[in-house]
């Protein structure tokens, strides 16, 4: 557990709960013969990481790159909403995918994400890890751990994940978040959590173009929209959906259906199949 007031500086030394990410360690951990992975590059600062890959795909970048920041100043969240936390207190990382499958599929690569960091870091960090639709990562199905953004370049996704580490309460963003530290997981070093989160992305992403981008796909690997069922807390619990244009629904949220939008029974029994809106699970 982190100290509640530690050290700040210049340095990224100064706070020794919050040490540097280890960039050569990773790209020889992740950057190897047959790894999905091509190139994985540490910035000390920037901008937004989704930015910064998006860049990268308009100039042709291969897929494979992985951009992590120690600092953003103007990440980016669902619906345009602005994410910020300290230096070295979280993993600020985007990816560059060129997904060689229907276009009408990549909508599940934003959830397929979200099922990645879950299975990757529920049993290292000791903690009952889940999804609220569409791929927000809750603890005990109610405090925010992480959170995906998917973006579409021309012909490729840009995939952005921000994970709390190591913030303390007072630096929370909102009352309703968390991080590793304050949920005494037992892994907090920052560099197995992004060896751990890449290299399961990466297999459920060869996964997922092995099926052709079917949800539905025979194994274990390739069955994502099975995987997103198990890992969704937000199934069989009573909702209040924020959707676009200043619209709402409400009811109970029974399935995802195969194009990953969420089916939501009212109380007439109707069903409504959502596409994109702000879930929020009603006690």
């Amino acid at each position: 557990m982190t100290s509640p007031e530690a050290p700040r500086g210049s340095s990224p030394w100064s706070d020794l709960d919050r040490p540097p990410l280890r960039e050569a360690a990773l790209r020889s951990a992740l950057v190897v013969d047959g790894s999905l992975w091509r190139d994985l590059r540490v910035v000390d600062r920037t901008e937004s990481t989704n930015s910064d890959v998006a860049a990268a795909a308009r100039a042709g970048s291969p897929e494979g790159l992985v951009v992590l920041a120690e600092e953003q100043t103007a990440g980016r969240g669902r619906g345009g909403r602005t994410w910020r936390a300290p230096a070295r207190s979280g993993l600020a990382l985007s990816v560059l995918l060129r997904p060689p499958v229907p276009r009408e599929s990549w909508g599940w690569l934003p959830l397929l994400a979200g099922v990645s960091v879950t299975a990757a870091l529920r049993e290292p960090s000791g903690l009952d890890l889940g999804l609220k639709w569409p791929n927000d990562v809750l603890v005990d199905g109610e405090r925010k751990l992480a959170g995906v953004l998917a973006e579409v370049v021309e012909d490729a996704v840009v995939l952005g994940l921000g994970l709390n580490v190591s913030l303390r309460r007072a630096e929370l963003p909102v009352p309703t978040a968390t991080s590793l530290a304050l949920e005494d997981s037992e892994m907090l070093d920052r560099d197995p959590v992004v060896r751990a989160v890449l290299r399961e992305l990466a297999r459920r992403y060869r996964g997922f173009v092995t099926a052709g981008g079917d949800p539905d796909g025979p194994t274990e690997a390739t069955g994502l929209r099975s995987a997103y069922r198990s890992a969704c807390v937000t199934l069989g619990r009573a909702v209040r959906v924020e959707l676009p244009g200043d619209k709402e629904a409400s009811g109970e949220a029974v399935d995802v259906d195969r194009s990953g939008r969420l089916i939501v029974r009212d109380g007439d029994g109707t069903t409504n199949a959502l596409a994109a809106g702000d879930v929020a699970h009603v006690r």
